[in-house]
C-alpha cells in the first residue's frame, strides 16, 4: 500500500513539474507586451480556478456553498400569518418578524433611495462592482479610509445564505486573514449566480425583505409597521431615507436608540437622492426640515386579537407541522382559521363585563378575609407559600442562593415593581412583593368562554381568561368538574334507552354503598339535592332536568348504567377519560369547556357530532394550499334523542323551576330563534357552569378560581345561573343582534319521525311542585377539598341558608 502511496506522489510531482517548465517556456524569448498579456491572463485563470476551487469546496479547504438549486429556493424565515374568517389578521407566529413583500407594493421612492446611497450602479454590474471595488481599494490605499464595495446583490447574498455563520470556511479559514479573504470570495459567487438565476427587481425585492431593520423588523415591511405605523406603499421619501440610512449601521442610526445620529444620517441619504436627481432642490430643502416623526411598536408573538385561541391552534399544529415538515415560526405560512373577530369582541366583552360584577360579589363576599378554604370552611395554612414554592423566581433563587431558606425568604418579600392585572386599566404597576403580588392576583376569579357552530363544528369565539398578559394558562381547555351540565349525558343515555321527557322518576332519598378507591373501603354515599329536600313526587324527566334535581339525575344513572353513560359521553364529543362511579352522573368527573360545548353541539345538530375545527385551510409561501379541514361528521346519537334532549334543554327556561329561566332576559332580540340552556355548580362553588343551545349556535361559559379552594361559600352568588349564565347571555344578545349574523337565528326542526308522538315531550298534565321543592343547579359531588362521601343513614337536614334560584323573577 505504502508503495503505490509512493508511485502515485511521483507521478503528481512529476506532472505539476511539467507543467511549470510549460508554462516558464511561454516567457522565454517573448516581447514584454506578450509577457504582460500572460501574466493578466494567468491572475485570470488562477482567479477562475480559485473561485471554483472555492465553490466546490476542493479537498475541504473551503467550507460548503449553496448550489444553484439552494438559490433558486433559498430558504428564509418568515413570520406566518394567522387570520379570521372574516378576513383579519389577527397575529404572528414567528422568531424573525418577517412578512414578504411585492416590489409593485413599495412606494418606487424606496427603491430609488435605496439604489442610490447602497448601490448606484445596481442597474449595470454582474453582482459585482468593478469600478466600485478599485475605487475603495484607492481610498484604502490614499486616504486610508476603508469604504464599503458590497453591492445589493452582495449584502442580498450575505442575509439570505449567511456565509459567515451557516457556511463554514473549511480547513482554511482557520487562518487568519484567510478566513475574510474566503468568505467574500462566496459573497462574490453568490451574487454571480443570483444574477444569473433572478432579473434586477426580483434581487431588490428580495434584499428588501431579508435586511434587518433592527427591533425584531425584519424586511421593508415589518420595518415600516414598526417604525412608522405605515405599510410599504405609504412611505414618504423622508421616511425611506431614514428606513435606507440604518442600512449602514443599525444601531447608530437607530432613530429610537440614537436620533441624532439618525438625523444626519437621513439628510445625508437624502443629499445622495439629490445628486441622482431623484429629489429636486426644492423638495430637497423642505424635506430636511422635517424632523423624525416616529409611530414605534415592537410587534411580538403575543400582539394582535384572540391569543388564547392562536396558542390553541399553534398546539394543535404541532404535531402537522412536525409531520408535513414546516415550522409555524419560520415557514411563511398563511393559517385561515374559523374564528370571527367581531364574535369574538361580543364574546371578550360578555366575559369582562360580568366578570367585573363576579369579582364585586367575590370581594364583598369574603370582605377581607382570606378566601382559600379547606371543606370544612377553614383559612388553608402556607396556601400561598406553596404557590410562591412553584413560581420560577422562587427556583431561581433556590439555586442562587443553595436553598437558603432565609435569602430566599428576604428577596421574596422585597418590594419591587411589579405588573398586575386591573380591570380598569388592564395593566397597572405597583411597588410591592412577590409574595403580595401572589397574593393579590389569586383574589381573582376567573372565566373561560366558546361559541361553536354544530353543524361546522367551527370555533366562532374563544375567550381563555380574563387578560393573556396575566394569567397565560387557558381555561377553555383547564380540566374542571362540570357539574350538572354533565347531566346531559345521563338523561341522553335514558332517551337512548327509550325513555322519553314525560317518563317520570320519584325525587326521593338515596342512600348507596359506594367503593372509595383512595381508602380502599365500602363507604356509604347519600347525595343530596342542592336545597337538602326530596319532595317524594314523581316528577317527569322533562321537570327533573329543567329543574336540575339531584336524585332523578342519580337514580337514572344506576338504572341506565354508568358505563353506557361513559359511551354516550365520549360518543358525542367527550375525550377526556371519566371515572366509573355513581357521582359520575352528577359531574364528578373533570372535563374541559371546549369538548362540553362540542358535546352539546351534538344535540343541536340532531345527533350528528361533528369534531371542533379552528383551521379551515394553510397557504404556503408561495401561495400553494397545503391543509385543508376534512369535515368529520358521524351520527353519535339517535336522532329521536337529540330531539328529545333538545327539548329538555329548551324546558330549563320553560318549565316552573328551571335553572335556565333568566336567560329569557338576553333573548329578546331573537323571538325567532329557539334557546335552552343546562346550568351547573359544584357543590362548594369551585365550578360554574352554563351551557346555551340554539339551532345554529352553541355557547358556553365556566367561571371559577384559580384554584379549586377558592370559592365563594355556599349561597346563589357563585352558581352557574348567577355567575357563567350572564356571559353567555351577553353574548347572544350581542351576536343575535347585529344584522350580519342573521344565519345563527332560527328552530329546531319539527320531527318528521312517526315515533315521536307530542305527548311524549309536552307533559301537559303534569302539576309543577311545590316552591319550597324547586331546587338549584348545584350539585353534590367530589371537588379538590371535599368528599361527598356521607356515613350518615339519615336524610340531611334542610339548608335554611341555602338561597332558591330566582326562576319565578
Amino acid at each position: 500500500m505504502f508503495e503505490k502511496v509512493k508511485v502515485a506522489a511521483e507521478l503528481c510531482r512529476r506532472k505539476i513539474a511539467g507543467l511549470w517548465s510549460w508554462y516558464k517556456n511561454l516567457y522565454k524569448g517573448r516581447a514584454w507586451y506578450t509577457k504582460t498579456i500572460i501574466v493578466i491572463c494567468s491572475l485570470i485563470i488562477s482567479l477562475i480556478i480559485y473561485l471554483v476551487m472555492v465553490d466546490i469546496n476542493f479537498l475541504w479547504l473551503f467550507g460548503k456553498s449553496p448550489g444553484f438549486s439552494q438559490i433558486k429556493n433559498p430558504q428564509t424565515n418568515e413570520a406566518s400569518e394567522i387570520y379570521s374568517s372574516d378576513g383579519v389578521l389577527i397575529g404572528k407566529y414567528f422568531n424573525q418578524n418577517r412578512t414578504p413583500v411585492k416590489y409593485e407594493d413599495v412606494n418606487p421612492i424606496f427603491w430609488k433611495t435605496l439604489i442610490d446611497t447602497e448601490d448606484e450602479r445596481f442597474y449595470s454590474h454582474f453582482g459585482i462592482d468593478i469600478t466600485g471595488l478599485f475605487a475603495a481599494v484607492k481610498d484604502m490605499i490614499v486616504h486610508h479610509d476603508a469604504r464599503g464595495a458590497s453591492t445589493i446583490t452582495q449584502q442580498l447574498a450575505k442575509n439570505m445564505f449567511r456565509v459567515r455563520t451557516q457556511y463554514s470556511t473549511g480547513l482554511l479559514g482557520h487562518i487568519p486573514g484567510v478566513r475574510m479573504l474566503i468568505m467574500k470570495s462566496k459573497e462574490w459567487i453568490i451574487a454571480t449566480k443570483l444574477e444569473l438565476i433572478y432579473d434586477k427587481k426580483d434581487i431588490i425585492t428580495m434584499y428588501a425583505n431579508t435586511v434587518d431593520f433592527s427591533s425584531n423588523a425584519y424586511g421593508i415591511k415589518t420595518a415600516c409597521k414598526t417604525y412608522f405605523g405605515i405599510t410599504p406603499a405609504e412611505m414618504t421619501a423622508e421616511q425611506a431615507a431614514v428606513l435606507v440610512g440604518m442600512l449602514k449601521a443599525t444601531t447608530a442610526y437607530n432613530p429610537i436608540s440614537n436620533p441624532k445620529n439618525s438625523l444626519k444620517r437621513r439628510n445625508v441619504v437624502l443629499h445622495n437622492m439629490l445628486k441622482h436627481n431623484d429629489l429636486t432642490r426644492a423638495e430637497y430643502d423642505s424635506i430636511i426640515q422635517i424632523p423624525i416623526k416616529l409611530n414605534f411598536s415592537i410587534e411580538s408573538n403575543y400582539d394582535g386579537q384572540a391569543q388564547y385561541f392562536r396558542e390553541a391552534v399553534a398546539d394543535e399544529l404541532k404535531d402537522w407541522c412536525n409531520d408535513n415538515g414546516y415550522d409555524l415560526y419560520t415557514s411563511g405560512l398563511k393559517i385561515y382559521t374559523t374564528i370571527d373577530t367581531r364574535m369574538q369582541k361580543y364574546a371578550e366583552e360578555a366575559a369582562i363585563k360580568q366578570m367585573k360584577q363576579v369579582q364585586r360579589n367575590f370581594n364583598n363576599h369574603w370582605s377581607g378575609q382570606d378566601p382559600w378554604r379547606d371543606e370544612k370552611g377553614q383559612v388553608i395554612p402556607n396556601f400561598i407559600e406553596n404557590i410562591a414554592k412553584r413560581q420560577p423566581v422562587y427556583k431561581a433563587l433556590q439555586l442562587k442562593y443553595d436553598g437558603n431558606e432565609d435569602s430566599i425568604k428576604y428577596y421574596m418579600n422585597k418590594p419591587h415593581t411589579v405588573k398586575l392585572f386591573d380591570y380598569e386599566n388592564g395593566v397597572i404597576e405597583k411597588e410591592m412583593s412577590t409574595m403580595d403580588s401572589i397574593r393579590y392576583m389569586v383574589h381573582f376569579m376567573h372565566c373561560s368562554f366558546l361559541a361553536m357552530e354544530p353543524q361546522t363544528g367551527e370555533v366562532k369565539a374563544w375567550v381563555g381568561d380574563l387578560d393573556f398578559k396575566s394569567w397565560k394558562y387557558d381555561k377553555v381547555t383547564a380540566m374542571r368538574q362540570p357539574g350538572s351540565t354533565f347531566k346531559l349525558f345521563v338523561y341522553t343515555e335514558a332517551m337512548n334507552q327509550g325513555l322519553t321527557p314525560c317518563d317520570k322518576r320519584r325525587d326521593e332519598y338515596i342512600r348507596m354503598e359506594v367503593y372509595d378507591k383512595k381508602k380502599g373501603e365500602t363507604t356509604i354515599w347519600t347525595p343530596t339535592n342542592a336545597n337538602g329536600r326530596f319532595s317524594g313526587d314523581s316528577i317527569p324527566l322533562r321537570s327533573a332536568f329543567a329543574r336540575s334535581i339531584n336524585s332523578v339525575a342519580v337514580r337514572l344513572g344506576q338504572e341506565m348504567g354508568i358505563k353506557n353513560i361513559i359511551n354516550t359521553a365520549h360518543e358525542m364529543g367527550i375525550k377526556s377519560p371519566l371515572d366509573e362511579a355513581p357521582s359520575l352522573a352528577l359531574g364528578a368527573s373533570d372535563v374541559n369547556l371546549l369538548e362540553m360545548v362540542n358535546a352539546y353541539c351534538t344535540i343541536a345538530n340532531n345527533g350528528k357530532h361533528v369534531s371542533p375545527v379552528l383551521v379551515t385551510r394553510i397557504i404556503d409561501k408561495d401561495g400553494k394550499e397545503i391543509y385543508k379541514a376534512q369535515r368529520e361528521e358521524k351520527q353519535a346519537i339517535p336522532y329521536k334523542s337529540a330531539f328529545f334532549m333538545q327539548q329538555l334543554l329548551m324546558g330549563g327556561m320553560r318549565e316552573p323551576g328551571g335553572t335556565s329561566q333568566s336567560l329569557w332576559s338576553y333573548i329578546g332580540s331573537a323571538p325567532d330563534t329557539d334557546f335552552g340552556g343546562k346550568t351547573g355548580t359544584t357543590n362548594n362553588h369551585s365550578d360554574a357552569w352554563f351551557m346555551c343551545v340554539s339551532p345554529n349556535l352553541v355557547a358556553g361559559a365556566w367561571v371559577g378560581g384559580e384554584y379549586r379552594s377558592i370559592h365563594f361559600r355556599t349561597g346563589a352568588l357563585g352558581q352557574g345561573s348567577r355567575t357563567a349564565l350572564p356571559i353567555c347571555g351577553n353574548f347572544i344578545q350581542a351576536v343575535m343582534s347585529d344584522a350580519a349574523f342573521a344565519k345563527y337565528h332560527g328552530k329546531f326542526r319539527t320531527p318528521d319521525d312517526t315515533d315521536i308522538k307530542y305527548g311524549m315531550y309536552s307533559c301537559a298534565s303534569y302539576v309543577p311542585v311545590r316552591n319550597d321543592t324547586v331546587s338549584t343547579d348545584t350539585t353534590d359531588v367530589v371537588t379538590e377539598n371535599e368528599s361527598n362521601v356521607v356515613e350518615d343513614e339519615n336524610a340531611p337536614e334542610t339548608d335554611e341558608n341555602t338561597p332558591l334560584d330566582d326562576w319565578d323573577l
